[in-house]
């Protein structure tokens, strides 16, 4: 059975083809550890997980690595502003290694909450590949990809010819439109920071020495030189936010392909933003929500992760409580049934294979949910087989808890209308190409 893929750089579903036959490398965009993670933060390792399952399903040897970002990371999201690590640390009077241990044992307790398997998963720091991001940017110092201007070195964009070809990025029209150049110093707006120069005036805990001078890498510099450490030169697939995608992936193709010579990864995939109040969700927003605050308001964070699998990972997800407490109910009816019925069914070969095709038509996680229900609907099953069925069906999605506990309190009813609705009227897969984008 063909895996499809929705391919970011070709904007076009493809069937997958490995670079090592029954192999798979994957590397997938991980935290900056300057904060806890908020629930839109965790959709996309919900969607990371799910790509995991698309290929260990499909018996392939998977190796996947998710970095942890803990320096190098403005403010900014760019090449200007205080170092989130570093603002971590004076926010709350702590060495910055202190916040980014704290902050990832955090995020890695999410993933645990919310059933994302991490085996075969590597969790590499920034800060342990200082060696190989200098060594990068010497690469491409070689290559006469370089300058240096007063706050570090950059990488020059004019020098590659395909440079925003990605994001179908209009570079003229970012030169034009450009009111405030922040670095005058800059050749072009899209050139981007390699190594960022310690200023004499402030005090950093995170600095190395480097040919250039004392300083710190640049955001995308770690995870070129992470991916080529710990993967190779080139890697199956790459995936991250649908934010990434103008500027950090951008940045991390153009360097990482010159260096290297080949292409960095040959399927990229990003997740669409969980929006609250229509506005992305952001750490320094109103709206910030962690998986644990819905913890505490007495949601399973298998409920969340259901909730998140009734749109597509291209849908943009508009939270709100009322649309989590109708999902929550669905959640619960399935898990109350699958804990009531017996043990010891068959599975309904049939409709595992459907599912499974949906998971590999570009992971159609609402088709499978719609599968499930219609499973509990049929008359030619028994409870037994249609649990057993269920229960297989959850290796593809991980939205069962195994230890379901029915309460007395809450009836095993049919279905709430607005349920069925929500459910009916899930939103489709995003196959349309993805506009020309700008920063």
């Amino acid at each position: 059975m063909d895996i499809q893929i929705f391919n970011t750089k070709s904007r076009e579903k493809e069937v997958f083809s490995p670079i090592k036959t029954g192999e798979v490398s994957i590397y997938h965009c991980g935290p900056t550890v300057y904060n806890f993670q908020h629930i839109g933060n965790m959709r996309r390792f919900v969607f990371a997980d799910l790509v995991y399952r698309l290929f260990i399903t499909n018996d392939y040897k998977v190796k996947q690595v998710i970095n942890i970002t803990d320096v190098g990371h403005l403010v900014s999201d760019q090449d200007d502003g205080e170092d989130k690590i570093e603002k971590g640390a004076v926010r709350e009077g702590k060495t910055t290694k202190n916040i980014a241990d704290f902050y990832t044992e955090d995020f890695l307790s999410d993933l645990t909450l919310l059933n994302i398997n991490t085996s075969n998963t590597q969790f590499p720091r920034a800060t342990e590949y200082i060696k190989e991001q200098i060594s990068l940017v010497k690469t491409l110092e070689e290559k006469k990809f370089t300058y240096i201007i007063d706050d570090g070195v950059y990488f020059d964009t004019s020098k590659d010819d395909v440079y925003g070809d990605f994001a179908q990025l209009d570079i003229q029209g970012l030169q034009e439109g450009a009111r405030v150049e922040i670095n005058k110093q800059k050749r072009s707006i899209t050139d981007f920071a390699l190594w960022k120069f310690s200023k004499p005036e402030e005090k950093r805990q995170q600095e190395w020495e480097s040919p250039w001078g004392v300083g710190f890498p640049g955001w995308h510099l770690e995870c070129s030189a992470m991916i080529k450490a710990l993967l190779g030169n080139s890697i199956d697939v790459h995936t991250g936010g649908i934010d990434h995608i103008p500027v950090h992936h951008t940045n991390e193709i153009a360097q990482s392909e010159i260096a290297n010579g080949s292409p960095l990864a040959y399927y990229w995939m990003h997740n669409e933003h969980l929006n609250f109040g229509k506005e992305k969700m952001a750490k320094s927003g109103d709206g910030f929500i962690r998986l644990k605050d819905l913890v505490e308001k007495g949601y399973s964070p298998l409920s969340f992760r259901y909730y998140t699998l009734l749109a597509h990972y291209q849908t943009k997800i508009d939270f709100s409580f009322e649309a989590l407490n109708a999902a929550n109910v669905a959640w619960k009816k399935i898990n109350e049934f699958v804990a009531k019925a017996e043990d010891n069914g068959e599975v309904s070969d049939t409709n595992y294979l459907l599912a499974l095709g949906a998971l590999n038509d570009n992971l159609n996680t609402p088709k499978i949910v719609a599968l499930i229900w219609e499973i509990m609907k049929e008359s030619s099953l028994s409870d037994a087989d249609k649990k057993a069925t269920i229960l297989k069906i959850n290796n593809l999605i991980g939205v069962i808890d195994t230890a379901y506990k029915v309460s007395e309190s809450i009836p095993f009813y049919s279905l709430p209308e607005e349920i069925q609705i929500l459910i009916t009227n899930r939103q489709k897969p995003a196959n349309k190409k993805i506009g020309r984008l700008q920063i």
